[in-house]
């Protein structure tokens, strides 16, 4: 490792120009997160783009065998390919790497990290300190997981204290979970429909304005069920035993931006709905007062919280409540890479 990388405060964000690369810029800013630099990276098609960055003009820069060096923290926000292609580069030059495009975490190659959740369910790994202090010569591999996995695992932590029997989630995706391509398409096939005009079905191969799906076209990939699959098989790694496994299903809604969902929870006797509501808020979930209105896709844009309505027991089940919530998905995720890198910078700190 070289001596400038050992003073280096600067990251590096792979996949600037995505949506997830442009909001995870967005929070490290506003977090005042400690850096001298914020290197923005990504394919050549769209290096060159001027943008800022700390309130200063800079361009989105092409990726080569050199962009890493000098680079602490380097984060992966772009597409699986490119994550597959310069994850060893990143960790060669001595950056950690958080990947926020669940590349790593599906090959078994980085740690799935959600900090707010490291109360009730540490870690199950060593961080770059600890690394160090066994002598390992590169820093670890860290995953941020989608938005969806961070929900799941969060009402899944909160409830497992009250044993639980079941608990189902059922999530309502925004197609911004296709960056801008998805965006594009559901507002030209929300003109197109207005217009009595053919819809553009090149991202979901199906018509979503209008509409709920619970899967996509035969050529849209990855298909409605991978994705589920993957956020499943990501909360049971995360999880691994220590709360209770949802049962997750996806509907598509026609929504721009914002992860809604339906959770219902079911035990042998159901706690009191305040104490379930004390649970989650000590997480950092965020729950509407009595008579204060539900969250929205709409109320929750650019907010870092879980958001959930006032827990309502079932008419029908004695032991049954549900709970109705809405995430930011890009802000959410956004937020906890940029806390697993402060974690990291703290832990640093302390071991110096």
């Amino acid at each position: 490792m070289s001596r400038d990388h050992r003073i280096s405060t600067r990251v590096a964000i792979v996949g600037a120009s995505s949506l997830r690369g442009k909001e995870l810029k967005l929070v490290l800013e506003e977090r005042n997160f400690p850096t001298t630099e914020i290197v923005l990276l990504d394919e050549s098609i769209v290096a060159g783009t001027l943008t800022e960055a700390a309130g200063e003009p800079t361009f989105i820069r092409a990726l080569d065998e050199d962009s890493f060096e000098g680079i602490r923290a380097a984060f992966f926000a772009g597409v699986s390919a490119s994550t597959e292609a310069n994850w060893a580069s990143a960790q060669r030059a001595g950056a950690t790497v958080v990947d926020l495009t669940g590349t790593l975490a599906a090959t078994g190659r980085a740690a799935t990290w959600i900090p707010s959740l490291a109360q009730v369910l540490p870690p199950l790994f060593r961080t770059n300190a600890d690394s160090a202090a066994s002598g390992s010569a590169q820093p670890a591999l860290y995953s941020s997981p989608a938005s969806p996995v961070i929900i799941a695992c969060t009402l899944a932590a909160g409830l497992s204290r009250f044993s639980p029997q079941r608990v189902i989630l059922l999530f309502f995706p925004p197609v911004s979970e296709r960056d801008q391509a998805g965006i594009d398409e559901l507002e030209i096939q929300t003109t197109n429909l207005l217009s009595f005009r053919p819809t553009e079905q090149a991202i979901f191969d199906v018509q979503v304005a209008f509409n709920l799906l619970s899967s996509y076209g035969e050529s849209s990939k990855p298909s409605l069920e991978e994705t589920r699959a993957a956020i499943a098989r990501d909360v049971a790694q995360f999880l691994a035993g220590r709360a209770p496994i949802p049962a997750i299903q996806l509907v598509q809604a026609p929504v721009f931006y914002g992860y809604a969902f339906a959770a219902y929870a079911e035990f042998a006797s159901a706690p009191p709905p305040g104490q379930l509501e004390s649970a989650l808020r000590n997480l950092g979930v965020k729950i509407a007062a009595a008579g204060d209105p539900a969250p929205t896709n709409v109320s929750v844009a650019g907010e870092s919280e879980i958001q959930l309505a006032e827990i309502k027991p079932d008419p029908n089940i004695a032991g049954g409540v549900w709970l109705w919530g809405v995430a930011d998905n890009l802000r959410l995720a956004a937020t906890n890479a940029v806390r697993i890198a402060e974690e990291l910078t703290a832990s640093a700190k302390s071991a110096s």
